[in-house]
């Protein structure tokens, strides 16, 4: 009797440790660009933020951590042109209120976005994605899910927008006589309420695909460009393993 116990605790103690090692979704973000970027993460309100909000991604390389293993939305860009001296930290897009560490803040536009909304849906655990070109274009940028089940596409937008941005749109550094380093979308270039999606033209009545937003969706047809574009492009991908954002794919 002693010895059949013993079989069955060793039993319960190795299926719980195997369980308890068994990983979670993971993040990855991935620096294709030849040059080093400052990925940003900020939570959507009363989420947790990752990684202190930000870090330095040189070319070439990665960086993964685990996602919170309960509901969790926000969004990840890249900051590009950053520099530190004498103390001072910039970057010419994206920039976060001069830290490196985000904490929280959100970026200045223009910048390219991936959007989560993570472990929701209840028993499926859907992770839903996408890529925004709202609030305009900075780098390219892919998001590739792995191991998940139902519809897990791979969507972005691989285009180099740069070289074809609208002078109207074009986001230059130093202003004025700099190279294009971010594409701005209608409502920032201009800000009127029809461009933006306020007031009155903030439902999906009102809300509609414009020369500047048809400009971005033929470039990256998988992207939302104003905010009342298809929800289809928002995808339910069910337990991935591991959710990748890729720069510069």
């Amino acid at each position: 009797m002693a010895s059949s116990l013993l079989v069955l605790a060793t039993i319960f103690v190795l299926c719980s440790s195997g369980l308890a090692t068994q990983p979670g979704l993971i993040l990855t973000v991935v620096n294709n660009c030849p040059f080093t970027i400052y990925p940003a993460i900020q939570p959507n309100a009363g989420q947790p933020v990752l990684e202190r909000g930000g870090f330095a991604l040189h070319t070439l390389t990665h960086r993964s951590f685990p996602a919170p293993t309960t509901h969790w939305s926000g969004r990840i860009w890249a900051r590009t042109g950053c520099t530190y001296s004498n103390e001072h930290f910039s970057c010419q897009t994206g920039d976060c209120g001069n830290r490196i560490e985000c904490n929280g803040l959100g970026g200045a536009t223009p910048v390219t976005l991936a959007q989560f909304s993570l472990h929701h849906g209840g028993h499926r655990d859907l992770s839903s994605y996408e890529v925004s070109l709202v609030d305009g274009f900075n780098v390219p940028m892919t998001v590739t899910p792995h191991e998940g089940k139902g519809l897990c596409p791979v969507v972005g937008c691989r285009a180099n927008i740069l070289a074809t941005c609208p002078e109207k749109l074009q986001h230059r550094s130093p202003p004025g006589h700099g190279p294009v380093v971010g594409c701005k979308s209608g409502c920032a270039a201009f800000g009127t309420d029809e461009l933006c999606c306020r007031n009155h033209y903030n439902s999906p009545q009102t809300c509609r695909a414009n020369t500047f937003t048809q400009f971005f969706k033929h470039a990256c047809p998988a992207t939302f460009t104003y905010a009342h574009d298809s929800p289809s492009l928002m995808h339910d991908c069910s337990s991935p393993r591991e959710l990748k954002v890729i720069f510069c794919h």
